[in-house]
């Protein structure tokens, strides 16, 4: 009886957990699709889950590093669905119509986060002749700015917008005071009413309490400006010379941008270089560097990091395709000082079926990594310091060798320094060499970097 009694409540007891274990799955498997389904599209949260999703579903970059069009593929302005939703929400509906504009070929140069300062839908109202898609691209600049980033900013700083050549200014309520939590910020003169709306780390929104005017061609430069603002004493200027604008804030956010992306992708060695000489570059207008991966450093090519500076091409922006139109004997100043990059073998475009060598090197990648500001080149090794006429004469590479005298009629020298150069024309136009030039020397600075 005992034993019978015992049995039974056993098998009670397996028939319990029997259920529990079904229900309990069932229930685990049926909630899955109710999370991916049950969710608005216009809630925030639903907003906020279509970035944390698309961050899971990304495949993690390759290497190699990708072409520049892949990378673009993956940026923010490329997935325009995501932008409309998120500026309807915030309650700016003229904007989020005129966000599709944003992949125009003019504005997708820039593929990083932004920010935005987003007028309200009232105050576009009140200009009838404004064109909202223009003025949401002079309300977006590269980069992400909190509004503790803007009181920090100096006082008249200016940001190139994603408009090219135009620049909105930042004001403070306060001059020397930037850690006052509760200043007042201002761009172009219209308060920031309602600061960081929304932030996801690849865009930043800022409500005004206006628009910003239609901005000037000459808004990026302080003196032009400043002497449309007294056009009655031609002579001001010279009574009380104007200090000397400001760097904008858009070569330090592509500096960063650009040593990220490379950290990121093999080449820690030069963004570590990159970071050394942060304020050297900053300087600069813009820059074309000659970059070796980590793997290629360490193999052995060990004189790249002391001479990476005979590797940066300052305030030129190069292209693949802007090289391949170089003639042989084009010089390339560098930041070593003294010493030039030069054009050894023409490119495809100028006739020759032979791959561009800059000193006897091919380009490995062209365009590695590529901002508004400065793009990046991958070579097979590092650039030997040679003569910037020897390169003509060299039969070897394609210099010439039909004799001096016709290598001197048909291969002229060519520089980029100088407002005369003109490298780029379709007519071939260059200029002669600096008489001054010196021969490089084959020796290791280490002070390259």
């Amino acid at each position: 009886m005992a034993s019978s009694l015992r049995f039974a409540l056993l098998l009670s007891m397996i028939s319990i957990l029997v259920t529990l274990c079904f229900s309990s799955a069932t229930s685990v498997h049926g909630a899955q699709p109710s999370s991916s389904h049950g969710v608005p599209a216009t809630s925030t949260h639903g907003v906020q889950a279509s970035f944390t999703s698309s961050k899971i579903t990304a495949p993690p970059p390759s290497l190699p590093l990708s072409p520049p069009h892949e990378i673009q593929d993956h940026s923010f302005f490329s997935q325009t669905a995501l932008l409309p939703p998120i500026l309807s929400h915030l309650g700016f509906h003229e904007l989020a119509t005129a966000a599709p504009s944003l992949t125009d070929l003019s504005v997708s140069a820039w593929n990083g986060p932004s920010t935005l300062f987003a007028p309200s839908d009232a105050s576009l109202r009140t200009c009838l002749s404004c064109s909202v898609p223009n003025l949401l691209r002079e309300h977006i600049v590269p980069g992400l700015f909190t509004i503790e980033y803007l009181r920090r900013l100096a006082f008249g700083t200016k940001i190139e917008t994603l408009s090219p050549g135009r620049c909105i200014t930042v004001t403070s309520e306060t001059f020397k005071n930037y850690n006052a939590s509760d200043s007042k910020v201002f761009i172009g003169g219209v308060e920031i009413t309602q600061p960081d709306l929304f932030n996801n780390g690849l865009l930043v929104v800022h409500g005004l309490q206006g628009f910003i005017a239609p901005l000037s061609p000459f808004s990026c430069e302080v003196e032009r400006l400043t002497s449309l603002s007294f056009p009655f004493h031609p002579d001001h200027r010279a009574q009380e010379p104007i200090q000397p604008p400001t760097q904008p804030a858009i070569m330090r956010l592509m500096l960063r941008d650009a040593m990220l992306r490379l950290r990121n992708n093999g080449f820690s060695i030069l963004s570590l270089a990159m970071k050394v000489k942060y304020a050297e570059l900053v300087s600069l207008n813009n820059m074309t560097v000659f970059a070796l991966d980590d793997a290629s450093i360490f193999s052995g090519s060990h004189s790249y990091i002391s001479n990476v500076r005979f590797h940066i091409v300052p305030n030129h922006v190069l292209t693949m395709a802007d090289l391949d139109k170089l003639p042989v004997g084009t010089s390339l100043p560098t930041l070593d000082r003294g010493q030039s990059l030069v054009i050894t073998t023409a490119g495809g475009s100028g006739g020759s079926t032979a791959p561009l060598r800059i000193n006897y090197v091919r380009i490995k990648v062209p365009e590695v990594m590529r901002n508004l500001k400065i793009v990046v080149h991958s070579v097979f090794l590092p650039f030997p310091h040679i003569h910037p006429v020897a390169a003509v004469y060299d039969e070897i590479l394609g210099g010439g060798g039909g004799g001096s005298d016709e290598v001197n009629n048909q291969v002229p020298d060519r520089t980029l320094e100088g407002i005369t150069c003109a490298p780029f024309e379709s007519h071939g136009g260059g200029c002669p060499m600096p008489p001054n030039a010196k021969p490089a020397v084959e020796v290791e600075d280490h002070h390259g970097l």
